[in-house]
């Protein structure tokens, strides 16, 4: 197996280092030794030990001075996954990222990790235990998921070991923690809305939620692991806490933690599907005239009532992946980090 990189090859840069899941990348980056330069739209922190440089990934003029001795790269900038703006998914996800890769070959990076989706085999029907073997969706139920595919295929393709430039692709799937703008946010607001009554199917489909340190565990194992005779080379791997859990059942860990109501009524899986669909035929229709980004979509409804759930045992063979951070531990601090939006009894 690959031994750990040495000290001198331990610059690196992270694209998207001031979003959620770039910024725990860049502190345990740092926890291991490793000189971090930082590269996205805007400065979301302060440290003194990191060098920041901001810009738009489309630009190679931007990227190339945050590139300039490094390493490895760790790309993992992206738009809102919820957004419903094609344009944007295709320029950052699937241009900007062409434009990353000819920028980190021409400051001769070695190494490049991708941070991927699980959702790139996922087209709303159960997924139990999915292995990296299952193909690419042939239609992908959203522009996210559409860049993602584009993206990844691109950077595995670009593999190169004659040349000295290696990728790998890290998928995870339902990435969560304390610090994360939006999951908990969102349900607190909809309990308070009182729209968490009822949830979609029969609450049995399991699901994989990951904590966003196991997800940065996974990256930086995979860089380290990354050389020429590595079967990492161009390949795409799963990262989850390998503990599936019906996806209702973890909502409602976080909603009783924080003092409401967890969805006690059901809706059939196939009514709400369909009334979702209907809706976003509406959205479609009026479009021309009003511009709706709606939250009922058939994504979210089979996100939330499928099966999906990604088989790890590739990662702990090829890179020795195990969670470092238990799902039981993970909820307790993620609901001890939003204590402040903690219901009053």
């Amino acid at each position: 197996m690959a031994t750990r990189l040495r000290p001198a090859n331990k610059k690196c840069t992270v694209i998207g280092g001031c979003g959620f899941l770039g910024q725990y990348m860049v502190e345990r980056l740092l926890d291991k030794g490793y000189t971090v330069n930082v590269f996205d739209i805007r400065q979301g922190f302060q440290d003194e030990r990191v060098q920041f440089f901001i810009g738009d990934l489309c630009s190679k003029k931007d990227l190339l001075p945050a590139l300039q001795g490094v390493n490895v790269v760790f790309h993992c900038a992206s738009p809102d996954p919820f957004s419903d703006n094609k344009e944007l998914f295709y320029r950052v996800n699937y241009t900007g990222t062409r434009t990353v890769i000819e920028s980190c070959k021409e400051a001769g990076v070695q190494k490049f990790v991708l941070t991927s989706s699980a959702s790139v085999i996922f087209e709303g029907k159960d997924i139990k235990n999915g292995s990296e073997d299952f193909p690419y969706a042939k239609h992908p139920m959203d522009y996210y998921t559409e860049s993602k595919i584009l993206q990844e295929k691109e950077v595995l393709s670009t593999n190169d070991p004659e040349n000295n430039f290696l990728t790998v692709a890290i998928r995870p799937h339902g990435i969560f923690g304390p610090r994360d703008p939006r999951l908990v946010y969102v349900l607190v607001e909809t309990a308070k809305s009182g729209k968490m009554k009822c949830m979609i199917g029969n609450g049995k489909n399991l699901v994989d939620f990951t904590y966003v340190e196991n997800v940065v565990h996974g990256h930086i194992l995979a860089a380290e692991h990354l050389h020429k005779d590595s079967p990492l080379c161009g390949k795409a791997y799963h990262i989850t806490n390998d503990e599936p859990i019906p996806f209702w059942t973890f909502l409602s860990r976080i909603l009783i933690g924080l003092n409401y109501e967890e969805p006690k009524y059901h809706i059939p899986y196939w009514l709400a599907y369909y009334l979702a669909l209907f809706v976003s035929l509406l959205v479609f229709i009026i479009s021309p005239f009003i511009k709706i980004n709606p939250t009922f979509t058939p994504m979210k409804v089979a996100l939330a009532g499928t099966y999906h759930y990604y088989s790890c045992e590739k990662a702990k063979k090829d890179m020795g992946y195990k969670p470092v951070v238990s799902l039981d531990q993970a909820l307790e601090r993620t609901i001890q980090s939003h204590s402040h939006l903690r219901k009053n009894s």
